[in-house]
């Protein structure tokens, strides 16, 4: 726990793995985790995001965007394949580590056009209750994506 927090950027994590956005992910027991997912998937979603009529790369590219321009945040890892990407943000004061996770999704097909959607997944990674700190920085990004989106 001590390297952990004495630890700069994504120094003191275990190495990252995809996480799978389906239908067996679940959310932790305790209060410091928030989940935005695009309207109608199957996830335990906070809040919703999306859909936008734009491609996958576009919003892939937003995405990215907004994570470099959030403080404090460093690249963790990067699963271009799938769309996925982790990046460690650490607090100010005490430097604890939450991981945001950000996957683009598949288009899906409404009969105007392709339109696709972002699943934003926030959490700290000590400590039981983060004072609505991952729900924060995740309306922010929301925000911040929407404004470049247009």
């Amino acid at each position: 726990m001590i390297r952990l927090l004495l630890a700069r950027g994504a120094g003191g994590l275990p190495a990252p793995k995809p996480i799978a956005f389906d239908r067996g992910f679940g959310l932790p027991a305790s209060p410091n985790a928030c989940l935005l997912a695009p309207p109608g998937a199957s996830l335990p979603a906070h809040g919703r995001i999306g859909p936008w009529p734009v491609s996958a790369d576009r919003l892939w590219d937003v995405v990215q965007e907004v994570a470099a321009a959030e403080p404090r945040c460093v690249p963790l890892a990067s699963w271009p394949a799938r769309r996925q990407a982790q990046w460690v943000v650490r607090s100010r004061l005490m430097n604890y580590p939450d991981i945001v996770v950000a996957e683009v999704m598949a288009a899906t097909g409404d009969g105007a056009g392709l339109s696709h959607g972002v699943v934003l997944y926030s959490r700290s990674l000590v400590g039981w209750s983060d004072l609505g700190v991952n729900a924060g920085r995740l309306a922010r990004w929301r925000a911040e994506i929407e404004r470049r989106l247009g």
